[in-house]
């Protein structure tokens, strides 16, 4: 019987503030051709509600032994925190800067497909879209390109509305 191996921490967002975090994949070599060289996978948490605010504890399946990388999202009113952090043993360190971030505010008075990108069965992908209210992820729609003959996503988006998107790319 296979056995599953993971981690977890925990931390605690106060009453205005909604935590996500995403762990990021480097995509293996013999993969990379057909792939982007990182993906990212959000974190399943549970939520205790506490008088000071949430404390949720998140869960990594199968750690790296190197340790993992983490992007942290804190979304406020009207803003988002984004941290860098590195689960590596049993402890969670997390960046005393946050990372510079180049962005782009999505938002269209119509309703829009956002960005083609491959399917992988484990919906791993380098962008993740983000409704900044409810820090839910706008999950894609998948379809079949007759022309280069693979499974793709897309994400749509609603008219007159904000959304958060990141990708993590290599820094050149």
């Amino acid at each position: 019987m296979e056995r599953l191996q993971g981690k977890h921490f925990s931390i605690t967002d106060p009453n205005e503030v909604n935590t996500v975090i995403y762990k990021v994949n480097k995509t293996e070599k013999e993969f990379l051709k057909d792939s982007p060289k990182y993906t990212v996978e959000r974190l399943e948490y549970m939520e205790e509600i506490r008088s000071e605010g949430k404390k949720k504890t998140f869960f990594i399946d199968e750690p790296s032994d190197e340790g993992d990388s983490l992007v942290i999202l804190s979304f406020g009113k009207e803003r988002v925190v984004v941290n860098t952090g590195l689960l590596q043993d049993d402890k969670v360190k997390i960046s005393k800067k946050p990372i510079p971030i180049k962005f782009n505010e999505l938002y269209s008075e119509e309703e829009t497909e956002y960005k083609n990108f491959s399917y992988t069965p484990n919906l791993k992908r380098p962008i993740s879209i983000i409704d900044p209210e409810t820090t839910e992820e706008i999950k894609p729609v998948l379809y079949f390109d007759e022309k280069t003959n693979e499974i793709k996503g897309k994400c749509k988006l609603k008219p007159y509305k904000s959304y958060f998107a990141f990708e993590i790319r290599e820094d050149t």
